[in-house]
């Protein structure tokens, strides 16, 4: 039985298999209940722990552990830092069935050991089996396995390429770099090799190449992504031999961001100028996918977009905000 005093507690006052006495009468009061009932568990029946557990079966995975049964409620807990991941249609499917639910974190978001990956529970003390045994089923819509995954960081090094003559000849400050490594960093990605190009596509897929003959996991192209005739980046990228996923994205800021790997999944990106300067962008929104090692289609680029609209806020509060997250 839950006990709630506004401000102080929100918690279960008594729990399964405590002896009621006298005294307990005056807080049973308090909190509501002048009626105590006797329960028989009748045959093709759930109690609500018992349920709990069925709907955890359908999500844990690798690198998450489960709470204790508290209130008829299980929550998922990261054991390692990497990318979550969900199912939706399979999630959805469940959730369609009444009287029970789960509730996760959006698909493709990095996390943190410790952190809070879902919760579940039935709505009801107690349910029918069947609604289990549907939830089952429903959760078999698209494949088998868990609904939930938890990918450990996959991408350790990578190189950074430098575009831009003014940065080349010390006309200006390269800030590109240092922003980069930093968001890099947070994914344990070190940097191993940097290279200024200038504007010279030749000499830019030189050192695409170079890098890739070095055996580098991630290599980055900065600057030079937009439609001026010295903005030669994604022709480089293309040149070096690159299947080139895409070039733009309907994304704001990060829409002229470029795309692609080599035949053995190697990634090159080329980032646009917002990277330098704006907390979140499109780099942000998928470098947590690129870390772990998942392949980036264009469909999933073109889902970016219902999402995809950075609102600007005086004070960023990103990744604790709406730009980027997909249903």
């Amino acid at each position: 039985m839950t006990q709630i005093i506004p401000g102080v507690m929100k918690d279960a006052r008594f729990r399964k298999g405590h002896v009621v006495t006298e005294a307990d009468i005056p807080v049973l009061l308090s909190m509501g209940k002048e009626h105590l009932y006797v329960w028989e568990k009748p045959e093709g029946m759930l109690h609500e722990d018992e349920a709990a557990k069925c709907l955890l079966s359908l999500c844990i995975n690798e690198g998450m552990h489960a709470t204790d049964t508290k209130e008829g409620k299980i929550e998922l807990i990261a054991d390692r830092d990497g990318l979550f991941q969900v199912d939706t249609e399979r999630l959805y499917a469940v959730n369609d069935i009444e009287e029970l639910m789960i509730a996760v974190r959006h698909t493709n978001t990095a996390v943190k050991a410790g952190d809070k990956l879902a919760g579940m529970r039935v709505i009801p003390l107690v349910i029918d089996e069947q609604k289990l045994e549907q939830a089952r089923e429903a959760s078999r819509v698209n494949s088998e396995g868990s609904i939930l995954s938890l990918l450990p960081w996959k991408i350790r090094t990578a190189g950074i390429i430098t575009t831009g003559s003014e940065v080349e000849k010390g006309r200006v400050e390269d800030q590109f770099t240092p922003v980069v490594e930093k968001k890099l960093a947070d994914f344990q990605i070190e940097v191993k090799e940097k290279r200024l190009t200038g504007d010279d596509m030749e000499r830019t897929k030189d050192a695409i190449l170079q890098m890739k003959e070095a055996g580098l996991d991630l290599i980055i192209c900065t600057g030079g992504m937009s439609v001026d005739p010295d903005d030669r980046t994604p022709g480089a990228i293309k040149a070096s031999g690159v299947d080139i996923v895409t070039y733009g994205a309907p994304v704001l800021p990060g829409a002229m961001l470029c795309l692609g790997y080599f035949s053995d999944g190697t990634p090159v990106i080329g980032l646009p100028g917002c990277v330098m300067y704006a907390k979140a962008t499109i780099f942000d929104l998928l470098l947590p996918r690129i870390a772990a090692g998942v392949k980036i289609r264009r469909s999933d680029i073109i889902r970016l977009g219902h999402g995809g609209l950075c609102l600007g806020c005086e004070e960023c509060q990103y990744p604790v905000c709406p730009f980027g997250k997909q249903e």
